[in-house]
């Protein structure tokens, strides 16, 4: 008989997660994108550019520099994500990325997947769009990979 009690319990408990989920809203989600490319791709092209190269021309000439620089961004984005689930801009608007079923933080190649998903999905634009048709708000490259961005509240 306690077993079937603690076993409703989680059962409800699980229902009770799900329920309260409060997926990120999209003008936060844009927000912090920006402020993470301030925070971290700015500073990282200007590394490249004007201390690793020669100045800006330079840089422009290279296709393997900027190849480097996104590059160089994917693995620190792919970092903050794998350990907390938040870049800086993520965490600024309460934000945290999590897989779509367990609400759990993802690897480090699946934040790998996603970044590289998204580069794809911004090209197009359409898949950008699709959270305002979608209840759960999720983007093309979080249907690809399988995560939510929902909002914390600590």
């Amino acid at each position: 008989m306690r077993w079937r009690k603690l076993k409703q319990k989680k059962i409800t408990k699980d229902i009770d997660k799900k329920q309260s989920v409060m997926y990120a809203r999209y003008t936060d989600k844009i927000k912090g994108f920006i402020t993470d490319m301030f925070m971290i791709y700015v500073p990282i092209l200007y590394i490249i550019a004007y201390v690793v190269l020669n100045g800006k021309e330079e840089f422009q000439a290279s296709g393997a520099a900027q190849f480097a620089a996104v590059a160089l961004y994917a693995v620190i984005y792919a970092v903050f994500i794998t350990r907390t689930g938040q870049t800086p801009g993520k965490k600024a608007y309460s934000m945290k990325v999590v897989d779509a079923k367990s609400f759990e933080n993802i690897s480090f190649f699946r934040a790998i997947w996603r970044f590289i998903a998204f580069l794809f999905t911004a090209t197009t634009l359409l898949g950008l769009l699709l959270p305002f048709y979608r209840k759960d708000r999720r983007a093309l490259h979080d249907l690809l990979s399988s995560t939510v961005e929902v909002e914390i509240h600590s």
